[in-house]
Formats: C-alpha cells, structure tokens, sequence
C-alpha cells in the first residue's frame, strides 16, 4: 500500500501550465530522487504533496495516520533557540507537559479526585510515549551533529545557512516520520555534513522524496528517479545517473519512431496523391481508404519532447600566460582565531585544482588573498607572468543591485555595443523584457548565470571560482562542466559539488586546519587516499603507544559500565515512579478514602516507595558524577 500518492495533478500559473496530468506513487521505504530545471515546479509540487497548496486538478492521497517530515530550503523560525526549534517535533509531547503542569497548578489550589484520577492517566501515557527522555534525546542529537552547548539557546536567525539545515536534519531524525520530504536538503551543508546526511538516509527506515541538483548525493541515496520536463512527469527505476541512461535511450528510441512514422505517413500520401491524378473510381476508393490510414498514423504519432534551454558558452583565454601561474610561501592568516598557517602551494598552466574542505576552514579566505581582497598576516605569493585572474564570487556582492541585467553586462564591458549584449545574454536565457529585470529582483539561479556572463566576456587565464554550481540547475550545472573542460587556462575552484570535482580534478588541495594536503586526480581517489592515511595513522598509534590504547580501551570499558548503571537507575526510577502514581491514584478513589484500614495499608505502601524513589536518585545522582568525571578523563 503506498503512503503518498499523487493523482492527475495540474497546477497552473494563471493560464500558464506550470505541470499538468502527473501521477505517481511512493512506497513505504522508497528512495525516490526528484529532478528538474530551476522553476519547473518541484518545489511547488512538495508544497501539494505535504498539503500546505492545493492542486488546481487532481487530488493527493496521505495514508491513514502517515507521519511526514519536511525539509525546505528556509526556515520560519527567526527568533525561536535551535534547541526549541528541534525540540519541537516532540509537539504534542510539549503539549501533554502543558497540561500536567496546568493540572498539577489547579490540584495545588483545590485538589479533586477527577483532576487527579486525569492527572494520573495523561502521566501515564505521557512516560509511555517517552516524555521523561525527549528533551535529553533533543540536547544529544545535536550535540551529535556538531552544536556547540553555547549555540544550542541561539536565535536560528543568527545561524548560517549550513547550520538551519543541520537543524532541519536534527528535527527530522526525531521526528520518527514514516515519509520525509526534502527541498534541496544539501544547500549550505559542507562535505562532512553531506556525507553525514547520505548516511542518515540510507540507512533511514522510512521512505522519502528529494529535490537536489546535487548528482553524487542524488546517486548515493536515490533507488527511483522522477523528473518534471516540459510540465510532464518521467518516471525511471535507479538512482540518477542510471535515469539519464534510460531517457537517453528512450529519446533516441521516440525520436527514431517518429522519423519512421513520418516517412510512412509521408509514402502513404505520396500514394493518395497518385491515385488522384489517375482520377478513376476505384482509384478514389484507394485514396481514401489510404488517408484514413495515413490520418490514423498522424494521430498516433508521438512528437518528443523538446529540449528545455540551457545556458551556451565557452571560457577563453586572450592570453595563455607563463608556464607558473600562482605560487604562495608560508601564508598565515588569523582573525580571532587562526585561520590559515604555513599554507603552500605552486599553480602551473592548464591545471584543474580543487580547494575542499570544511566550512569555515578558510578557503574563500585564501582565495581573497590571492586577489588581493584580504591580507595575508605573513607568507608571500605571487602571480607568475602574463596572468590575468577572474574571480566568481559565492555570494555574488559583486553584483551592483539597481543594475538591469544589461546594464550590468554593459556596464562591465563599454566596447561591446547593445546587440552584442543582448546576444551573449540570451545565450545566458535572458531574451525579451528578461534583460530588463532589475539584479535585486533576480533568483539565486538568475544572479549566478549573470555572473558567469561576466567572468566569461573578461578571457581571464586563471579563473577562482568559489562554490560556482550554488544555485544553478543541474542542465546548467552540465554546460559549465562542459565549458570548464574545454578551458584552456587554470583553475582554481571551490566547491561542494562532488560530481563536479570528479569530472574536471586534476589534484585537490584539503584544508583543515589552517594546512593543505595534496592528493592526486578526483574526489573518489582523495576519499580513498584520506581514509587510508587515516587507517595507517590509527595503527601507527596502536602500534607506538600499545600501552595507551589499551588505557583508551579500558576508560571506554569504564565509561560505558557507568552508563549501564546510569541507564538502570533511570530505568528503576520510572518505574518507581508510576507504582507511586498508580497507588496514589487508587488512594483517591472513594472505596479506599473512606476505608481507613485499606488508606493506611495503602498510605505505608506509598511511604515506602517515596524512600525508594529517594535512595533511587542519590544512586542517580552519583552515577551521574562517576559517569562525567570518566568523560572528562577520557578527553583529558
């Protein structure tokens, strides 16, 4: 049985479609990927699905009693803490401690045998949907995912773009949904945190639904691809790079039946044609039975779809420079804290490099010293002979707001006269009025495509690019590959994109921290040689220090004897504690006030438990001290 599925869906924009007729189904496990061009309508479509839009056309069906999650690409919640924020996919837990703290004010003014006997049974069902741990399990996922004590009460409105989708992604490994559905779940998030979330659902009970145009991600943790083109839905088994093998061959294989059935239609009429000039009955009885035939062919014919625009271009040097581009000596750069120390490095013509690492690490930061944007605080570099640098900027200030779109481009480039812009930005998509849009009112996908309208008019031989595929689409994610391939001069790129490096990366530089490592060809071969380094330094340490990993070993002995006694103690509490609430609600019943006998037997009984609960939480509360003080010795 599915749990989602969507039924002749149409959503229109006035009288423009924006997707018409699409259907399908998800589930219970399903990984399903979604795909499509900026502004086809995936977003909107996660809209109908989760029921915050209606469908102009068709309905969707939930099953009974479904759990969804949602993942967008902005978050609603400026001014409440991170901790809230997670905290709130407990809701109706939230709600059931509102209660017990309003009854247990009312019992405190005038006790009623009602409000205790509604007290006793929400307490109940309260421990038994895990009330007495939610807030602990809030504070350790995110702890988990790398929040800091401090940042855990800040305002989400004060954190950076990666850390509200870590927050999403917290709220929804709490959540327990049964379906997740996720906008761009990669946006902001660096590769430590991306891969953290590849794992997260591939190893995720339940089934879900993802926008990305992030293709390595896509490939990792998709088992089903749908794509929204030409305001049509195409469904295909196996993860995204399997799907653009399928609609490959099946595109060739419409394209070669509708040649096939034009050239018989074509015959057909040819046919009709000649048994009218030969003008006899019987020759018209021919004619028509021919045009019926050709007419039922015209009917049937299937016209493919046509090809969504994309962006056309090519990077060229006007100069191909020295053989040495870029070389840097030592370079130390700090701001409250150190960013950058002993950086080296040496650039020569033609090389595709790419500068990973996390976020935070410095690597915009270097890229600004070699532009001369920041200074370093020691260390020298220089740019060799001849070479002429272009820089795309992430977060695109460089971009003049006021502007149009083409008095930006004109703006840049003076010499090129009006015809000449309007044909390098339709090139870009901007035809028509589009060019006249303002750049404030531009999308982030808008913003980007002018920017690398400009970086490619300038014929740089050393292009910077920062995060250069943040925003656009994956067809244009495709047409920059193919454009950075058949560049003849140097980069330098930062980036995420995964797909991207693996592609184009002749070596990449790893950041962290303040140092670069160097490892040679793509993303997978430095995976690779990372996790072997880190293999090899853990047996060099087992092997150095046997005496210390075998302390390690029996700290974490240790430590995890005290959690089992922490654990149990916890466990005999609870339990303490309900006996307790179910003697005393059975106190409260009319039949036993007023038997004074049963009242006291009952009265010593709950006496006793009191003690116990008591002797329970000092056996807690020095659990809880032996417990910190291993930790603390354990990162000592």
């Amino acid at each position: 049985m599915a749990l989602l599925a969507a039924s002749g869906l149409s959503k229109y924009f006035g009288t423009r479609p924006l997707f018409e007729d699409i259907s399908f189904e998800i589930d219970r496990k399903e990984k399903v990927g979604l795909v499509g061009t900026n502004g086809c309508g995936k977003t909107t479509l996660l809209r109908l699905l989760s029921g915050e839009d209606s469908p102009d056309v068709g309905s969707v069906y939930r099953a009974k009693e479904l759990r969804l999650g949602t993942m967008r690409q902005s978050v609603d919640a400026e001014n409440e803490s991170l901790y809230c924020f997670a905290l709130s996919a407990f809701a109706p837990l939230l709600q059931l401690e509102h209660e017990l703290e309003a009854l247990q004010a009312q019992l405190a003014v005038q006790p009623d045998d009602g409000l205790i006997l509604r007290q006793h049974r929400l307490s109940e069902y309260y421990q038994s949907e895990g009330g007495l741990t939610f807030h602990s399990r809030t504070r350790s996922t995110l702890m988990g995912l790398g929040f800091s004590e401090e940042e855990l009460e800040k305002p989400m409105g004060e954190l950076s773009g990666g850390m509200r989708n870590k927050a999403q992604l917290a709220k929804l490994l709490l959540s327990g949904a049964d379906l997740l559905l996720l906008d761009e779940p990669t946006n902001h998030l660096d590769l430590e945190s991306t891969v953290f979330l590849e794992d997260f659902l591939r190893s995720y009970p339940g089934g879900y639904l993802v926008v990305s145009h992030d293709r390595y991600f896509l490939d990792r943790v998709t088992s089903r691809t749908l794509e929204l083109k030409n305001g049509r839905l195409i469904a295909t088994k196996g993860n995204y790079s399997n799907h653009l093998e399928l609609t490959a061959q099946r595109d060739e294989l419409l394209l070669r039946n509708y040649h096939r059935q034009q050239r018989e239609i074509r015959r057909i009429e040819a046919i009709v044609a000649q048994q009218k000039r030969w003008g006899r009955a019987h020759n018209f009885i021919t004619a028509a039975s021919k045009q019926k035939q050709a007419d039922r062919l015209r009917a049937e014919l299937v016209t493919p779809q046509r090809q969504e625009a994309s962006i056309r271009f090519q990077f060229q040097a006007k100069e191909p420079g020295g053989n040495d581009v870029l070389m840097a000596d030592s370079l130390l750069k700090s701001y409250e804290k150190p960013v950058l120390s002993d950086v080296s490095l040496h650039l020569t013509r033609g090389e595709r490099v790419f500068l990973l690492g996390a976020n935070g690490s410095g690597k915009t930061t270097l890229l600004k010293i070699f532009l001369g944007l920041e200074r370093p605080d020691g260390g020298s570099f220089r740019l060799g002979a001849g070479v002429q640098p272009g820089y795309y900027e992430q977060h695109m200030t460089s971009l003049t707001v006021g502007n149009t779109v083409l008095t930006e481009i004109h703006n840049a480039y003076p010499y090129m006269n009006l015809t000449e812009v309007r044909s390098a930005l339709a090139a870009f998509l901007f035809s028509g009025d589009d060019v006249f849009k303002e750049i404030c009112a531009l999308s982030g996908g808008e913003k980007a495509r002018v920017q690398l309208l400009k970086l490619m008019l300038g014929g740089a031989n050393l292009l910077f690019l920062d995060e250069p595929t943040n925003h656009l689409d994956i067809r244009s994610r495709e047409a920059l590959e193919d454009a950075l391939t058949d560049y003849g001069g140097t980069l330098l790129i930062v980036t995420h994109d995964r797909y991207l490096v693996n592609r184009l990366a002749d070596r990449i530089l790893y950041l962290e921290n303040g140092a670069l490592t160097e490892y040679l060809g793509d993303y997978d071969d430095c995976l690779a040689a990372r996790a072997t380094r880190q293999s090899e330094t853990v047996l060099e340490q087992r092997q150095e220090k046997p005496n210390a990993y075998k302390e390690q070993k029996a700290r974490q002995s240790a430590v995890n004897r005290a959690k089992g006694v922490r654990d149990r103690t916890e466990k005999s509490i609870t339990e303490a504690e309900m006996a307790l609430a179910n003697l005393e609600a059975e106190m409260a019943e009319p039949e036993i006030a007023s038997n004074y006998v049963k009242a006291a037997e009952l009265a010593t009984k709950a006496e006793e438990l009191r003690n116990e609960i008591a002797d329970f939480y000092a056996q807690w509360e020095a659990a809880e001290a032996a417990l910190d003080e291993l930790l603390l010795e354990s990162n000592e």
